[in-house]
């Protein structure tokens, strides 16, 4: 095991080479004759070990497709051994291990050089034991161009001039940590600073530090409530907080220098919009508790990464709802996190929270659905059946029993019943070890509710599963009153008592549970229906009602005439949770659908929409809620879609004030480029072109990039293709592409699009290519299922990028179209 590693390096950012010097202090337990590292893309020239009070030459063999290096020893070896590595490298353009950021400052392009070592790139930039248990002790020093700031996870110990233009910075030594989790950067960077018992800085490219303070300030509140709420001080003297332009994730939690993209950290006044911001919190938010749940304790295997992901992602919405409490953030969660976990994990093609075996996990359009949403699902759903207070205290004993160690997931289910009589283990393992999630179905007998579980596919399916399923039914009597009765279903079927007088119940009271409800009751449904009219029911169940309803349409148990028939109960909602999962749903109708039926799901889009819009207002207000504006923007596009002659003469005026260079509200600028587009012709595209070329907000080129997607005319969205090949940045390909996958207009062409530009399309940060495959084949694949099918089962006989993507994606094409034919037999 590695105790400590000290690492010299001397990066050269004009010919994007680096010299590296690597000493790593092992503890050996047995005698050994040789060692073996990881290393990726880096040339070793020297190889030594410390024998006595001298270095010994070591001969060294390096596998390129292992990514390892078998250093051998003159001898047998035991308990304390020095090797020393010299190394170069070249500081890439992928956008992992030690690579390099492009900028424009004064006109010229100009570059930095930072990190990105999740999961395994670490052994990009230094030998090492790349493997998060392998914690050990980092001593970093480098030299630089003395016009330039380095940046690490700790602060700068000392920094001494070389009197050749050039200086030598050192930093302090690091707690134990793993190597996924080590930062180091180069570059003109500029700072902002919060000081207080923990130093909290903004790192930006040069002339960004105005744009920061928003993200710092925030930064220092989720500090103090990951502190107050998690019983264990911060344990670093500082945090940074570094926007980088090009960088393939949204951010990432590197201990004590936290990097994120630049419309993540940064808010620029009049053009970041209320998501916008609470984006920047929510992020902002999830790297900081990362800092304890993944950096303080790390999973001691990547199978356990749901031990960080899942937390960060539910801590970050609790930082957010803390400081917020006016943002409604909970609802949501349920919306952005709780609904796509669901969604993902309705397929065969899906896995547990906790990886089986010793598989090799990597965070993708697969696993994050699982990992992030679902997990931190679980998370909410245990806290609610474990109470508050023992929630916390469960937290607090897990982090102080394993604080600079590793867990797995056994420690946090020890730590649990530590402080709670209930069932945790047996519960949790039936979450997070088996994939999948049940659906329950409910059928009134008198004064009893028959219930069964059985797993949810969209597909049919012979699964054979069981969960200890927490279920809380909420009952309404004929007197007025309510009641709630709270059951553990620990069998396929079971049965719960609700008494008399009853005339209604919902059962999954506020959706607190992971699991679909199907009523086998038509009555109840009715009833339900009644009370959502009459928003008797929390935000909450009206919209887990028409979301569970919707999945029955999709897995071919209801029509989408109940679902539409349902929505009739929805006319006068205003609530965010319920119309922006209504919204949603619509609108994979309208793309998955052909004919009459997508006819009647537009008709019915539209009015339904401009009814909406003419509630909440077509214009942002000034002190409206968050969850308004976010709406809004979301739905103006779909009611133009769906044929509103109105909202779309709004729309087109906004955008003539837009081309204009006429201010309009941050809140809309959104929707209102993409109408700007879907009516546009070669002159609107010259000024989206022109406006993303001289904008210095990454938000603000974000909402065009999405704009290109949405142009109507096959000349334009063609032009709109090439020029995201020929001059988008490479971090950003994929944001117009997907947005073309959503766009009715442009769905017809994508398919052969695709396949003409494969070679180009491969050549994406990994993650982006699947997000590409992900948005294309699902619904650009509907008419051309078999062509689609057999080029990837080919594809994926040659290729193993991509595999994860392609097959849930070739899943959820089947299901759309399965949809497709069925709601036509229906009709």
């Amino acid at each position: 095991n590695p105790i400590k590693y000290k690492i010299h390096l001397e990066p050269d950012l004009k010919n994007f080479r680096f010299a590296g010097s690597t000493e790593i202090l092992l503890d050996v337990v047995r005698p050994v004759s040789e060692t073996i590292l990881n290393i990726l893309e880096l040339a070793i020239w020297n190889c030594k070990v410390r024998v006595g009070d001298s270095f010994v030459d070591c001969p060294f063999y390096v596998n390129p497709t292992k990514e390892e290096v078998t250093v051998s020893l003159p001898k047998e070896m035991a308990g304390n051994i020095t090797l020393m590595i010299d190394y170069v490298g070249h500081i890439n353009d992928k956008m992992a291990g030690f690579y390099r950021s492009q900028y424009k400052s004064e006109g010229k392009v100009r570059y930095i050089a930072v990190t990105q070592f999740e999961e395994s790139d670490a052994r990009r930039a230094f030998p090492c034991f790349d493997h998060p248990e392998k914690k050990a002790i980092f001593d970093i020093e480098m030299i630089i161009d003395e016009n330039l700031a380095a940046i690490s996870n700790q602060p700068i110990s000392e920094e001494q001039p070389l009197g050749d233009g050039r200086k030598l910075v050192k930093f302090q030594q690091t707690p134990k940590m793993s190597t996924y989790l080590l930062f180091f950067g180069v570059g003109e960077f500029e700072f902002i600073e919060d000081p207080g018992k923990v130093l909290v800085r903004a790192a930006t490219m040069p002339g960004m530090t105005e744009y920061a303070g928003f993200g710092l300030e925030f930064g220092r509140k989720s500090l103090d409530f990951c502190e107050d709420n998690f019983g264990t001080k911060y344990p670093l003297p500082k945090l940074d907080l570094i926007a980088i332009q090009d960088f393939a994730f949204g951010a990432m939690e590197n201990w004590g220098a936290i990097t994120f993209r630049e419309n993540l950290l940064l808010h620029f006044p009049e053009i970041t919009s209320r998501a916008g911001e609470e984006r920047i919190c929510e992020v902002v938010a999830h790297e900081i508790v990362h800092q304890w749940f993944g950096n303080l304790v790390t999973p001691s295997d990547w199978k356990y990464l749901w031990l960080n992901e899942s937390f960060a992602t539910y801590f970050g919405y609790g930082a957010v709802a803390y400081y917020h409490p006016e943002w409604d953030i909970w609802e949501q969660f349920l919306n952005g996190q709780t609904d796509i976990a669901l969604e993902r994990d309705a397929l065969h093609e899906t896995f547990p929270i906790e990886i089986p075996g010793g598989e090799h996990v990597v965070i993708n359009t697969s696993t994050a659905p699982i990992i992030y949403n679902k997990g931190a699902s679980i998370l909410r759903y245990i806290k609610e059946y474990m109470g508050d207070d023992s929630f916390k205290e469960g937290l607090k004993y897990y982090l102080k029993m394993n604080e600079y160690a590793c867990a797995s997931s056994s420690s946090m289910w020890e730590s649990f019943e530590e402080v709670s009589d209930k069932p945790v283990t047996r519960i949790m393992k039936s979450w997070i070890e088996q994939p999948g999630f049940p659906i329950v179905e409910v059928k009134r007998d008198g004064q009893k509710l028959m219930i069964t579980q059985k797993r949810f596919t969209y597909l049919p399916n012979e699964y054979d599963q069981e969960w200890f399923i927490p279920i809380t039914v909420r009952v309404f009597y004929e007197n007025g009153e309510t009641g709630s009765i709270t059951t553990l279903l620990d069998s396929k079927q079971g049965v719960i008592d609700i008494g008399r007088h009853v005339i209604s119940y919902k059962v999954n009271d506020r959706q607190a549970g992971f699991f679909r409800v199907k009523y086998n009751d038509e009555r109840n449904m009715q009833e339900l229906g009644n009370r959502v009219s009459r928003r008797e029911l929390p935000s909450e169940d009206r919209w887990g009602l028409q979301n569970d309803l919707y999945a029955l349409v999709k897995s071919g148990d209801a029509s989408i005439d109940d679902y539409l028939s349902f929505l009739s109960n929805y006319t006068q909602e205003d609530d965010f949770l319920p119309l922006i999962g209504i919204a949603g749903n619509l609108f994979h109708a309208y793309l998955v659908l052909e004919n009459v039926q997508r006819e009647k799901v537009a008709s019915f889009g539209k009015s339904f929409l401009e009814n909406v819009l003419a509630h909440i207002g077509y214009e942002p207000g000034a002190n409206e809620k968050h969850t308004r504006s976010i709406l809004r923007d979301q739905i103006i596009l779909h009611a133009v879609l769906y044929g509103s002659k109105d909202v779309e003469d709004m729309a087109l005026r906004k955008f003539t004030s837009l081309m204009r260079n006429e201010t309009i509200h941050p809140d809309i600028v959104k929707s209102i480029m993409q109408v700007g587009a879907l009516n546009g012709d070669d002159k609107e595209f010259d000024w989206f072109e022109t406006r993303f070329n001289t904008s210095e907000s990454e938000h603000d080129r974000m909402n065009i990039l999405v704009a290109l997607g949405c142009f109507r005319e096959k000349k334009l969205i063609q032009r709109a293709q090439q020029y995201i090949l020929g001059r988008v940045p490479g971090r950003n390909k994929f944001v117009p592409i997907v947005s073309m996958t959503a766009n009715p207009n442009a769905v017809p062409h994508m398919w052969d699009w695709f396949r003409s530009q494969l070679n180009a399309v491969e050549q994406f940060h990994p993650l982006h290519y699947e997000r590409v495959i992900a948005g294309i084949i699902p619904v650009c694949g509907l008419g051309r299922e078999d062509e689609v099918t057999a080029f990837f089962k080919d594809y994926m006989r040659k290729k193993s990028k991509a595999r994860d993507a392609i097959k849930l994606s070739l899943e959820k094409l089947e299901i759309n179209s399965r949809m497709r034919s069925s709601q036509v037999l229906n009709a």
